[in-house]
């Protein structure tokens, strides 16, 4: 009969994620993981299996609870809305946490070895979903004349999401939140109408 577990699998997930986001995948170590979810590395490797799987594990987490506002975003009436919602619920999201700045996507896969690649991987597929998901709405947005017919949707999506991974960049740096909001009105006053 197997032992059932002695710890809170979500805390440990979130405390996982909380060190994966500030060290980025690989230069988060198992004692860093085990230190911070106060859970053995026999028992983390019980629950979620190795380190790559606790952090694909760890990156839905995230998804789910943190980018919740991605979904919220998509549904504002206009691009611009969609625009300002995303960028200010992201630099929220980038100084929030002073123990863990800028974004676990940019943190996670900006230097990967090639045993890192699938973890590499999965955070630029994870980019490239949100990316395909605004240029569907700036299409949209387009189509109903919110954005004129010359508007380049897949490069205003594709400048958006540079905006955002910079913001976590310069978040990460130590920018603070006035300087994000700086950057967010320049990106709005230029906003194609």
């Amino acid at each position: 009969m197997g032992r059932n577990r002695e710890f809170d699998v979500v805390e440990a997930l979130d405390a996982a994620l909380g060190v994966f986001w500030n060290k980025g995948y690989e230069g988060t170590s198992y004692s860093d993981l085990t230190r911070a979810t106060g859970v053995e590395r026999p028992a983390l490797y019980s629950a979620f299996g190795n380190k790559e799987a606790l952090f694909l594990r760890a990156l839905e987490h995230y998804h789910s609870h943190y980018l919740d506002f991605f979904p919220v975003a998509l549904t504002q009436p206009t691009a611009k809305a969609v625009a300002a919602y995303m960028l200010r619920a992201a630099a929220d999201l980038h100084t929030r946490y002073p123990e863990h700045t800028g974004c676990l996507g940019i943190n996670g896969a900006l230097a990967c070895s090639d045993v890192a690649k699938p973890v590499q991987k999965a955070l630029i597929a994870a980019r490239e979903a949100g990316e395909a998901q605004l240029c569907e709405r700036f299409e949209k947005a387009k189509a109903e004349g919110d954005l004129p017919q010359t508007a380049d949707c897949a490069a205003l999506a594709a400048y958006m999401c540079t905006v955002l991974n910079g913001m976590a960049i310069q978040a990460k740096a130590g920018v603070g939140r006035d300087k994000l909001e700086a950057i967010i009105n320049q990106v709005l006053a230029g906003w194609p109408s």
